[in-house]
């Protein structure tokens, strides 16, 4: 008995040890995480208060944009006074059309009521205001810095309840201009969608909402779906972890090159089982490539150091062939929306241009001004010019020589005036909408070929500072036969 006593008393001993021991540890973690918290925080303040000492002037910059005319000279000071302003932060209501609406009531009744004249040292605080043009009221834009979140409770209480809801799915952190492209694409429920460059997530994440928009408790799940692809494998871990609050199961990630994105097959119905396997294709195609990205020029503020004339030129031919690709697996009737982040032309008009030449006049500009009512728009370009890196203007691809023509390809140039009249570019300058950061920019095409026999389809498009470009096809013809090599 003795012995079985301290043998149970021995094992009592340790496991209070080791109960103690990982309380200690535990501690301790708690107390490190306090300190990363602490650390980032000054960190975050650091790095605000480093956004004023950056020298937001780039000589190179404001020469090659004032050549491309991208605005009109009247209003060229207030377009860089624009870009040298901190970019305010927008958020987004998810979840079903009926849902989102009650968050939007809670946080207008509970939060967005007590700040109306709240001053914080002295001066008044600017509360939240949702954006004009974003249906329902369910983006909102916020101008409030961190410190100040953090001087008053009740702006205190509003920061916890953005991080809390954001944890939970109900909001979404989200650019504003980054809203546009999956509203063009005017998605309903039984749409088939391909994000073809679809990583960090944030257009995908919206696409599913826009999908699952008119569900309710007793609707059944929508028929269509979301495959969202990115050729990055890390980034596509981050695109898994923003979509999968949405808690969707009409989602698809794949990892794959997007210019190069592989035909999917499907195994045939039984009544259309002679047919044998159809390929998969899209109502809804996004195309957000990757960029150059000196629109977001507000944000990334080392843009300013590093932009130099190179950067355009050297994505143009993996744009062209994403958006080609796009073109390839897109439904006859559906729609297609090109984008990215810059203002260079070579990375928009440009590419499009090309893809118009490819299509021998079956596709032409429409207006699509009205599709989103409220947004500030500035008209789109149709001449621009090329920069070398020894400094030299090109306005033809003839002008260039031998040695600089690999760099400076044909399809990087605006097409000729008697392509322009074919293609009807005059209207390119009508009905181009730039989104620039003192204004908002998009334009449209139609198909002008009416026979029968032939797949056609239309293409929208539009051009921002964050969105550099953003192009909808609906019913284009038959793929381009030919895209631009490496």
């Amino acid at each position: 008995m003795m012995r079985l006593k301290n043998f149970t008393r021995g094992c009592a001993h340790k496991f209070r040890s080791k109960m103690h021991k990982r309380r200690r540890e535990l501690e301790r973690s708690e107390q490190g995480e306090k300190k990363k918290r602490r650390r980032g925080r000054k960190k975050r303040d650091a790095d605000t208060a480093g956004y004023s000492l950056v020298d937001k002037r780039n000589d190179a910059f404001e020469k090659f944009y004032k050549e491309q005319n991208i605005v009109s000279e009247d209003e060229w000071s207030a377009f860089m006074s624009a870009l040298r302003e901190n970019l305010p932060a927008t958020f987004r209501i998810t979840g079903t059309r009926s849902h989102a609406k009650q968050v939007s009531e809670c946080l207008e009744t509970i939060f967005f009521k007590d700040m109306h004249g709240l001053k914080v040292d002295g001066e008044i605080v600017s509360p939240p205001h949702p954006l004009s043009w974003y249906p329902d009221r369910l983006a909102w834009h916020v101008s409030l810095p961190r410190k100040v979140l953090r001087k008053h409770p009740t702006l205190a209480k509003f920061h916890q309840f953005l991080v809390h809801e954001t944890e939970k799915g109900n909001l979404s952190r989200q650019e504003a201009v980054s809203m546009i492209p999956p509203l063009l694409l005017d998605v309903k429920p039984h749409h088939k969608i391909l994000d073809m460059c679809a990583a960090p997530g944030s257009k995908t994440a919206q696409l599913l909402e826009l999908l699952h928009a008119e569900d309710t408790a007793t609707s059944t799940m929508p028929s269509g779906f979301v495959i969202a692809n990115d050729k990055d494998h890390k980034r596509c871990y981050i695109l898994l972890h923003q979509t999968k609050r949405i808690n969707s199961p009409c989602l698809m990630v794949t990892n794959h090159d997007a210019s190069v994105y592989p035909t999917i097959y499907l195994e045939p119905k039984a009544e259309t089982a002679s047919a044998g396997r159809q390929p998969l294709v899209y109502d809804r195609v996004l195309c957000d490539v990757p960029c150059s990205g000196d629109g977001t020029i507000r944000k990334n503020i080392i843009m300013w150091k590093k932009w130099n004339p190179t950067l355009g030129p050297g994505l143009h031919r993996v744009q062209l062939r994403i958006l080609c690709r796009g073109i390839e697996v897109l439904a006859s009737g559906g729609r297609l929306v090109y984008s990215t982040c810059s203002l260079n032309p070579i990375e928009d008009e440009a590419v499009v241009a090309a893809l118009l030449a490819m299509s021998k006049g079956t596709v032409e500009l429409v207006d699509v001004s009205n599709d989103i009512p409220g947004l500030k728009t500035c008209p789109g370009v149709y001449q621009w010019r090329l920069l070398s890196k020894r400094g030299e203007w090109f306005d033809s691809h003839e002008q260039v020589p031998e040695a600089l023509s690999q760099g400076l390809c044909a399809t990087m140039f605006p097409p000729s005036a008697d392509e322009a009249r074919q293609m009807h570019l005059e209207r390119w300058y009508s009905h181009a909408l730039r989104i620039l950061a003192h204004a908002h920019m998009f334009y449209s095409w139609q198909s002008t070929d009416s026979s029968s026999s032939s797949r056609h389809r239309r293409i929208f498009c539009s051009c921002a500072a964050k969105v550099g470009l953003c192009t909808l096809a609906e019913e284009i013809p038959n793929s381009p036969s030919s895209c631009p090599p490496d």
